[in-house]
């Protein structure tokens, strides 16, 4: 069989050769404690390639949503997010379970944007002992759910706006942040100028195989670190992890665009297919969204392509994706596009 292609997630791109390299050699310390340099290093150069004071290495997205909701948003305090958003949908609620925040959402539209005026109508106005207390706007951008699209500046800024007319504070999910500013063709820093705090993934498009990194102040970070030890994402010798963010940073993001291609390639090749709807409008990054409507059920579609050595995620009974990185070719394109061909 040829090798398997897998594009469940961005997510499943393997470290690179550099990576493993700089992971072996990395120099390391006690990073509960703030001493493991390798991990230093990675924070600060995150938090100077994004504008910030200062940077904070975890595990996951999950957990840098999270510590970043816990340091800006006061206890019981509403967060206030998109219906549509990976902090409502897939991250258990813990800004709930954990922070006691409550969450009131606003409709995202086709392209994963929130209505600036909306957003100002569900922000409480205080002094009413009925309602919580407005603690955070939470943003997603690039956004997962509707497709892997783009908020440019002047859009993140009139919500940030928003948000801080009010006394509200405003953190980012940036999981795929670099892949937003690579299609805009901006600098990352240009894009995240207006926000308090910023996540960005490690381990999504630019492959390292675990951690991302937030950013912010420095008084936000030291919130976040504490956080951070709370949740039980203390690590020790964590610069042979970090070794593996410093390469994903200095390597991996300028080739972000090729993967961008390689979509746009995929999106006009599947909707070429009957029975496979790709709304073209909505491919602006890496990843490829098909909702179908033919005999067989994403499930089955899926199972199918697994067959043929291609991975990919179903989202619900008629909606499957196909996510972009570095291992994927567009020779690997051609080979995913005949193998639809064939099964259907």
């Amino acid at each position: 069989m040829s090798r398997i292609l897998d594009m469940r997630g961005d997510w499943a791109a393997q470290p690179t050769d550099a990576m493993r390299q700089a992971m072996a050699s990395a120099v390391v310390g006690d990073d509960v404690t703030h001493e493991d340099p390798t991990v230093i290093e990675l924070e600060e150069r995150s938090a100077e390639l994004l504008g910030k004071e200062a940077g904070l290495f975890v595990p996951s997205g999950t957990m840098g949503n999270l510590v970043s909701i816990l340091a800006l948003a006061p206890y019981g305090s509403e967060v206030i997010a998109g219906d549509q958003s990976h902090a409502v949908i897939y991250e258990v609620g813990g800004y709930a379970v954990i922070g006691g925040h409550p969450m009131r959402t606003a409709p995202n539209d086709r392209f994963g944007m929130m209505d600036p005026e909306f957003v100002q109508s569900l922000i409480r106005p205080g002094g009413n002992i009925h309602f919580p207390k407005t603690g955070l706007l939470l943003l997603e951008n690039s956004h997962n759910v509707r497709g892997g699209c783009v908020m440019n500046v002047e859009q993140t800024r009139t919500l940030c706006d928003v948000a801080h007319n009010a006394g509200v504070p405003v953190h980012l999910d940036g999981s795929r942040l670099f892949n937003a500013a690579a299609a805009l063709g901006i600098p990352a820093r240009e894009l995240v100028a207006d926000l308090d705090t910023i996540t960005f993934c490690l381990s999504k498009g630019l492959a390292a195989p675990v951690g991302s990194m937030v950013v912010g102040t420095q008084e936000q970070i030291d919130r976040a670190r504490g956080a951070r030890k709370l949740l039980g994402g203390g690590m020790r010798q964590a610069g042979v992890l970090a070794a593996a963010g410093l390469v994903a940073i200095d390597q991996m993001i300028d080739r972000l665009s090729e993967d961008h291609e390689n979509a746009r390639k995929l999106a006009h090749g599947l909707a070429d297919i009957p029975g496979f709807n790709v709304d073209m409008e909505t491919v602006q990054t890496n990843l490829v969204f098909a909702d179908l409507d033919g005999e067989k059920s994403a499930d089955e579609i899926g199972a199918a392509l697994e067959e043929h050595g291609i991975r990919t995620s179903v989202f619900g009974a008629d909606r499957i994706r196909f996510a972009l990185h570095y291992q994927i070719s567009s020779s690997d394109i051609d080979r995913v596009i005949n193998s639809v061909r064939q099964l259907v």
